[in-house]
């Protein structure tokens, strides 16, 4: 295997390496750190004893993910506030043209369920990520995780009822959660409390990321009148020399807000039945740092 054929091999994989290391820390830059360790890896194994490239790279960025996601697990990080992934940008609706291939994979790296995923084990998280989001065959994910084909399956069950129970519920479409957001943007922008209802379910999340290095409520605020009127007075308060970009981020519209050309926040919405029932925004300037060019 030349030189550039091993460099060729591991770019055909990356956007799945990084799909697999993303979804196990929800984290941009630490899913890139792994990937790069994968490369270096692969760089350096012995061509002979690779038959399968695809499952060597997979194999390797999970673990190398399991190891990261144990550490930060073990240090017990706190965080100010409540906590979002790190917004990815992605094009599913340009890439992926089966319409149930897509919104499998949009479910899989949406805001809701990395939240959900959050709060399983290392081990759990890894077997749910391979099956749900890759559709990997048990017995590859025991090879992959040196467990038993049954301790697998058993991971696999555990998780996926997990994340079934905690899962807010959410509808897919990509051209309704467009509009609504586009309607939402409006009607928080120009303070209009009375559209701003209109739009939200009676029981709607407002879900904060600041990390508590900017301006974002520290708690999860409730109801359609709380979170309404958090809005209108953000938007009285207003943003330096403002711009909007609708974008595609975790595989559903959202909306980048520029202050000065510079990221300022990210809004994002789950939809059901035709009402908003979370309002998710971005403003650690850590996790908005990637989309200054987005």
């Amino acid at each position: 295997m030349t030189t550039e054929t091993r460099t060729d091999l591991f770019e055909e994989h990356r956007p799945v390496l990084m799909g697999v290391a993303y979804r196990m820390l929800g984290r941009v830059a630490d899913a890139e750190d792994v990937v790069q360790e994968t490369w270096l890896r692969w760089s350096r194994a012995d061509r002979d004893t690779v038959r399968e490239p695809r499952a060597y790279l997979v194999r390797v960025t999970t673990r190398l993910a399991l190891d990261r996601l144990r550490q930060i697990k073990a240090r017990g990080e706190s965080y100010v506030g409540p906590w979002l992934p790190e917004p990815l940008p992605t094009d599913l609706a340009g890439t992926v043209a089966d319409g149930a291939e897509r919104a499998v994979l949009a479910d899989s790296v949406s805001l809701a369920v990395l939240v959900v995923l959050e709060s399983l084990s290392p081990l759990e998280r890894a077997v749910f990520v391979l099956r749900e989001a890759f559709g990997h065959p048990y017995a590859e994910i025991a090879a992959l995780l040196d467990r038993s084909e049954a301790a697998v399956r058993q991971l696999a069950g555990r998780a996926r009822r997990h994340v079934e129970e905690r899962r807010p519920r959410y509808e897919a479409d990509p051209v309704q959660r467009r509009e609504l957001t586009e309607k939402f943007l409006a009607a928080a922008a120009g303070g209009d409390l009375a559209a701003l209802l209109s739009l939200l379910a009676p029981d709607v999340r407002l879900v904060g990321d600041s990390g508590g290095k900017s301006k974002a409520p520290l708690r999860v605020l409730e109801s359609a009148d709380h979170v309404a009127r958090f809005l209108v007075g953000a938007a009285r308060k207003g943003v330096l020399d403002p711009a909007v970009r609708l974008l595609e981020l975790n595989g559903g519209p959202a909306a980048l807000v520029l202050s000065g050309g510079e990221p300022d926040s990210v809004f994002q919405l789950d939809v059901a039945d035709g009402r908003i029932q979370t309002v998710y925004i971005i403003r650690n300037p850590d996790k908005l740092a990637s989309l200054a060019s987005a």
